[in-house]
Order: C-alpha cells, then sequence, then structure tokens
C-alpha cells in the first residue's frame, strides 16, 4: 500500500535471506528490507521488516512535504502491525527513549507529548469514546543515567501492569551517513538497541524481552567524526571527480571560477578512477569505505576526538520531527484519525 500507485519499484536479492525492494514516492524514497533467519546469520541483524524512508522534507522545512512523509510513515506503520497480525483494537504502548534534556536526543519524549492518548477515556469514561479509536498509552522512561533503571526493566514493568498487546518505541539515532541526518526515518518490527548509537548499549527492546510485538521508529540525529571525515574525504574526490569530467563542456568556459548554477549533485559515478584517487590522496584514496572507518576511528578515538555532531538548526529540526512522527501514529492508531485530518489531532 503506497501513496503514488505509478512508482517505480524495483525489487532484488543481493544476499542469501535478504529481500531489498526500492521505491519512489513522489520526492521521497522508500526502501523495504526484509530478513529472513538465514539473511539475518549474513549480516548480523535480528529477522524481521526494515523500512527506511528518505525525505528532506524536515531540512527544507517544506511543510507541505513534511505532510506527505507523515501519510508514508503511517502507512508503513499500519502495513507493519498487519504484518504482524496485530488486532485493530490491540492496545498500544508508544514509548519515548532518550533524553528530553539533550536536544538532538529529545526525539521520542517529544513526540511522545503530541500522540492521542486515550487509555484513560477508556478506563474512567468509556461511554465518551466513539468507534474507530483504541486503547492507547505512553511513557517516557528516561535514560539509564539519570534514573538508575535498566530501560527494558522500566517498560516491562509498565506491560505488565497495562498489559498492551504491542509497543512502539521513539529513538534518535547516530548515522553512519552525513546526508542521512535528518533526512530518514527507520522503522522496524525486529526490536531495537537503546543507546547502541553512541556506545550505550542497553537491553534491547523486542518480542523476546518483552513478550508482545515491538516496532522501532528512529530518526538519525548525530553523526560522529570519524563518519564526517570519511564521508568528507568521498566528497571531494567526487568533486574532483565531476570537474574532471565537465571540464571539456562548452559551460565551464562561461562560468567564472569558484562559481556554480543551481543545486550541486554528486553520485558515486563521479568518483575517479582508483589510479586518480591515489593521485590525489595517496594511499588513502585506495581504501575502501570500511577500510577508510577504520583508519579515522584508530587515529581520532584514542585522541578524544571522535566527537557526536549534530546540525546547528537541530532545535527546528527536532520540533518538525516530533510533530512528523507523532502525526503518522496518530494516524495509524485510530480508524477515525487518518492521513486526511491526522493534523486536527496533533497537540
Amino acid at each position: 500500500m503506497y501513496v503514488n500507485q505509478n512508482e517505480n519499484q524495483n525489487q532484488k536479492q543481493e544476499i542469501e535471506g535478504v529481500t531489498i525492494k526500492e521505491d519512489k514516492i513522489g520526492n521521497i524514497g522508500l526502501t523495504n528490507v526484509d530478513v529472513d533467519e538465514s539473511g539475518a546469520q549474513h549480516i548480523g541483524k535480528n529477522p524481521g521488516s526494515y523500512r527506511t524512508i528518505y525525505s528532506e522534507a524536515i531540512k527544507k522545512q517544506d511543510t507541505k512535504l513534511q505532510e506527505e512523509t507523515a501519510k508514508v510513515v503511517a502507512k508503513q506503520i499500519i502495513e507493519l502491525l498487519d504484518k504482524n497480525n496485530v488486532p485493530a483494537d490491540a492496545a498500544g504502548l508508544i514509548v519515548g527513549l532518550g533524553n528530553r534534556n539533550v536536544t538532538p536526543d529529545a526525539l521520542g519524549p517529544l513526540a511522545i507529548e503530541k500522540v492521542l492518548v486515550t487509555n484513560h477515556l477508556f478506563v474512567h469514561e468509556p461511554q465518551y469514546v466513539q468507534e474507530g479509536y483504541r486503547k492507547v498509552a505512553t511513557i517516557v522512561p528516561g535514560v539509564m543515567g539519570v534514573t538508575g533503571i535498566e530501560t527494558s526493566d522500566i517498560i516491562k514493568g509498565v506491560i505488565e501492569k497495562y498489559k498492551p498487546g504491542f509497543v512502539i518505541a521513539i529513538d534518535a539515532l547516530a548515522s553512519r551517513s552525513i546526508e542521512r541526518v535528518n533526512a530518514t526515518i527507520q522503522l522496524s518490527d525486529a526490536g531495537i538497541h537503546p543507546g547502541s548509537g553512541v556506545g550505550n548499549k542497553r537491553k534491547e527492546l523486542s518480542q523476546a524481552t518483552l513478550g508482545i510485538p515491538v516496532f522501532a521508529i528512529g530518526v538519525p540525529t548525530v553523526v560522529d567524526a570519524v563518519t564526517i571525515t570519511s564521508d568528507a574525504i568521498d566528497y571531494v574526490l567526487k568533486h574532483i571527480g565531476k570537474e574532471w569530467k565537465e571540464k571539456d563542456k562548452p559551460s565551464k568556459s562561461l562560468t567564472p571560477a569558484g562559481m556554480s548554477f543551481g543545486n550541486r549533485q554528486l553520485s558515486d559515478e563521479d568518483l575517479p578512477s582508483i589510479e586518480k584517487r591515489e593521485k590525489i590522496f595517496g594511499m588513502i584514496g585506495s581504501l575502501t569505505d570500511e577500510e577508510k572507518r577504520s583508519l579515522m576511528q584508530e587515529v581520532l578515538t584514542p585522541l578524544g576526538h571522535n566527537l557526536m555532531v549534530t546540525p546547528k538548526e537541530v532545535d527546528g529540526y527536532i520540533e518538525d520531527m516530533a510533530h512528523l512522527i507523532a502525526e503518522a501514529i496518530n494516524a495509524a492508531m485510530h480508524k477515525n484519525v487518518n492521513i486526511n485530518n491526522f493534523a486536527q489531532y496533533t497537540r
């Protein structure tokens, strides 16, 4: 189920047990990766469905595109619920992971503030609850450094008392690519490891540990210095490669030095040959992505310079992304809240 039925679809099998399907929905990219038991052993991830939505709605502060992105996210949540046979009237527990006092880590707590909560109405005033709504409760468990309690233990205690049919956990992630920061929304039914992106790996939240289906929604909000350095080298190589390819174009002779027109796009096709890369960066130019990252890790980490970095506009980005995710969750949770009216229900 997609917003645009005319999108180009490309399905391929790259690794045994891993199926990748890519779609383009207007200006929004969607990648679905399904991993079975054999695929999990190959890639080191839990079996399940992993969905990545790429949209520059937040970066561009494009309100209309944000709304379109929220619609896509809502449809993906609904599909994951159906895929895991979650009943339409099952109670949901929405968990906002992260530290509210650290802006790039506050996505979960801020999104929770905008989720439509209904459980208390079912409990205390059921006569006023119309058809088309399900029981929804929320919790912000905080981080272990603040509470002193394992996050999974707090959530498990709430589950034992509240007895929901499923959990949706919202968390900020650390990215392995500069361009994905605040530009991708990742969904999965395979659970989540809170804090793993910054080296604070806690107990996983999954059906295996909590006893009910667990769906994760994550957004990369920070990137480390290793990634920035590695990506910067790639961008320099791509830039030089593109310049080499276009140096004989007539437009180049008409363009003043140091100037360019329109949005400049760089792709893997712009990378020069290994020989040319070695001429530019010597031995570093011939390294693979993993070798480059390993080298940067080896150099920066002992010096204490592998910093976690976030864009200077992070305050606005996080607020907008929290609103977008809350809209999507509200539309996915309640039949009466749909992709055409969800803005009316987001506080």
